[in-house]
Order: structure tokens, then C-alpha cells, then sequence
């Protein structure tokens, strides 16, 4: 099993050792030990899945205060670009983004701490998103910011003027006007 680091600290890709044979592929998902030997002692106590079509794009969300949530992402089905930005405040990257391509054939995983914001683009057909969270979700204390948001300059790799967002997702706030 491979961790490696991002540009921003303590943002983790994981890729999980894959077994094949004849009659297909077996791998873990997560293991607590070995994360915990990997120095990350999250605990999670949800998961969530979410089905979306090629364009859909979902983000970029976070949970505020004792309610913020550390995440554990993959792709269970299809490809997505999976984006995070940076909102801690005392970081040297506070504001800045990273992207990777998570897909059911490359089996990565991306390990987000609190206080990042989080979103995603399909980029197949269809894809199967799959998360864990270290806290349960707050309606009280969600927040996030605008996918397009002219300060962040995020290249999602579609057209945005053909992707499909939610209207909720469209009146978030830009990062300089967010909650906090």
C-alpha cells in the first residue's frame, strides 16, 4: 500500500495494494492499522455514496467548526476529477488547490482533512463516488464556495458553461466572501 504526499500538507493520495488472479482483482479499501502505522489516526463514522452523469459537477463543499469534517474519497465506478482547496487559514497554501483524477481503474484514494473544501467533475458516462467523514454532516454548519470562482482559477478540464450544477451550488459564495 502506497501513501503519498501532495503539494499541500497533509492532503494524502492513497493507493491500496491491488491482488489479481483468474477470477478478477481483491483489494482493501481501508484498513484502520495500517493508516494509524501511516501516522493518520482518523476515525470515520459515516459514509456516503453519490451517482452522477458525465458534467455533473458537485462542490465545493465543507462543514464548519467542531462539526468539520476530515474525508476519505474514491471512485467506486467511471472517473472524476476530484478538486480541494486549502481553507486553513494559518496554512502556507491557504486558498490553494489541488486536483487528481480518481477512477475505479486506478483505485486511488484521496485522504482531505478539516477544513478543506471539496468537489468533483464526472468525467465518465457515469460515476459511483464513494466517501468516508471523521464527523457526521450539519445542515447548521455547512459552507462552501463557488466552483468558479475567478480567484481560485480551478481547471475542472470541462467546458463549465456545459456542466450541470445544482442551484444551490451556484449561489455559494466566492472565497473571499464565505463563512467562516
Amino acid at each position: 500500500m502506497s501513501f503519498t504526499t501532495t503539494p499541500i500538507q497533509d492532503l494524502i493520495v492513497f493507493e491500496p495494494a491491488v491482488f489479481r488472479d483468474e477470477r478478477g482483482y481483491f483489494y482493501e479499501s481501508y484498513n484502520q492499522k495500517v493508516w494509524e502505522d501511516a501516522g493518520i489516526s482518523t476515525v470515520f463514522v459515516q459514509d456516503n455514496q453519490a451517482r452522477s452523469t458525465r458534467g455533473v459537477l458537485r462542490g465545493l463543499h465543507y462543514q464548519l467548526g467542531e462539526m468539520a469534517q476530515a474525508k476519505l474519497v474514491r471512485v467506486t465506478e467511471g472517473e472524476v476529477l476530484d478538486v480541494v482547496v486549502d481553507l486553513r487559514e494559518a496554512s502556507v497554501t491557504f486558498g490553494q488547490w489541488y486536483s487528481i483524477r480518481l477512477s475505479a481503474e486506478n483505485r486511488r484514494q484521496l485522504f482531505v482533512p478539516r477544513n478543506f473544501a471539496h468537489g468533483y467533475i464526472v468525467l465518465s458516462d457515469q460515476a459511483e463516488f464513494a466517501y468516508k467523514c471523521d464527523n457526521f454532516y450539519s445542515k447548521n454548519h455547512e459552507g462552501g464556495v463557488r466552483f468558479d470562482d475567478p480567484e481560485l482559477a480551478i481547471n475542472w478540464e470541462l467546458n463549465l458553461e456545459q456542466v450541470l450544477v445544482s442551484a444551490k451550488d451556484v449561489a455559494l459564495p466566492f472565497l473571499k466572501d464565505r463563512r467562516k
